[in-house]
């Protein structure tokens, strides 16, 4: 049975609980009082500020700085940008732990100009149900979603053939998701051959290891690599260590760190400090380590991220280099910061 990627969603029952069925009507009607300037100023000119306002505010989402990108995404909203009003449903569901008033309102703007992973948010959070916040011609928001999506997916655009999967996944008919999934690889999008590897590889406890599976993962993980896709390049270097090929996983951890994958950088500065024989399974194929880069290149990380992992990275590494590395990577930092594309997690679009 094929699995989704929201299974496991953060919508907590308690916070439905906590709100009345009052209040999420009041805000259908905060949605209808504030949804026709976002409406008519999609007619503005998509100009480069507001380009850049969703660059960054894009930049924010994938280092998980959920308060600091919404300033951003609202500007890009605000010109009619219905990927940065389902990206502020996003961050105001994760700041919430919940389908927050404001996640609603996000959410309800992105539906009604056809965003079907908001219509999925929407049917998660029970919104018709509890709140009458309902799509216009039913009930049913997975049918909404599958309904907008249909006719884009049909004429082949390979993001809707992929959004199919999840809207299936949603109606319990997994024989379609998956023919649809495989339609969207098959239509270039990277993302469903990521998934594809990641179906290949999951024993529906963690990821497999025997080489049937990776073998068949790989396949998927290196055409989505071989077309850019960070995501890919490092799930791929995972694979093809674990299958018994450390220079070549070496260097697709590599391209994983030019393009901008945060696990991939990370690797790149532990195998620098640590060698092989000390436990780095990924390092086997590494060059000689330059502590002093490995640790230049941790301290980078956290001036761009900083948080509990990049602290906890220089925490761990920290006893590993010598006072006069330290000195030296301190030196080296600004090599390794603030490179183009910038760090990311790279998290999932329909994620938990």
């Amino acid at each position: 049975m094929a699995q989704s990627r929201a299974t496991a969603l953060l919508f907590s029952g308690q916070v439905w609980l906590l709100m009345s069925i009052s209040g999420l009507k009041a805000v259908v009607a905060l949605a209808a009082l504030t949804l026709s300037p976002i409406v008519i100023s999609a007619a503005w000119a998509w100009d480069d500020e507001a380009q850049a306002a969703k660059d960054e505010g894009m930049r924010l989402w994938g280092i998980h700085q959920w308060i600091k990108m919404q300033p951003y995404l609202e500007q890009a909203a605000e010109h009619g940008d219905v990927e940065s009003m389902y990206y502020l449903g996003e961050a105001n569901r994760l700041l919430s732990r919940g389908l927050s008033l404001a996640a609603l309102d996000w959410y309800h703007r992105a539906a009604q100009q056809g965003e079907p992973h908001a219509m999925l948010r929407l049917y998660d959070g029970s919104a018709c149900e509890l709140g009458d916040v309902c799509p216009e011609d039913g009930n049913d928001w997975r049918e909404a979603a599958l309904e907008a999506t249909m006719p884009k997916a049909e004429a082949g655009d390979a993001d809707a053939m992929g959004a199919l999967y999840d809207i299936y996944n949603y109606l319990d008919q997994y024989d379609e998701a998956m023919e649809w999934l495989l339609l969207s690889a098959e239509a270039g999008n990277q993302d469903s051959m990521n998934w594809l590897g990641q179906l290949a590889r999951d024993d529906e406890k963690n990821y497999a290891t025997d080489p049937e599976r990776l073998e068949a993962a790989a396949e998927w993980y290196r055409r989505a690599a071989e077309a850019g896709y960070a995501p890919a390049m490092n799930n791929l270097a995972s694979a093809l260590n674990h299958l018994g090929h450390p220079e070549e996983a070496w260097e697709w951890m590599t391209k994983a760190s030019d393009a901008g994958h945060i696990n991939g950088r990370g690797w790149i500065a532990a195998c620098h400090i640590t060698p092989d024989e000390e436990g780095r399974g990924l390092c086997q194929g590494a060059p000689e380590p330059e502590p002093a880069k490995g640790w230049a290149i941790f301290l980078a990380i956290h001036e761009e991220v900083p948080g509990t992992s990049s602290e906890r990275s220089l925490r761990v590494y920290r006893d590993s280099v010598t006072p006069e590395q330290r000195e030296e990577g301190g030196r080296m930092m600004e090599e390794w910061l603030n490179r183009e594309p910038p760090l990311s997690y790279f998290p999932d679009k329909f994620g938990f």
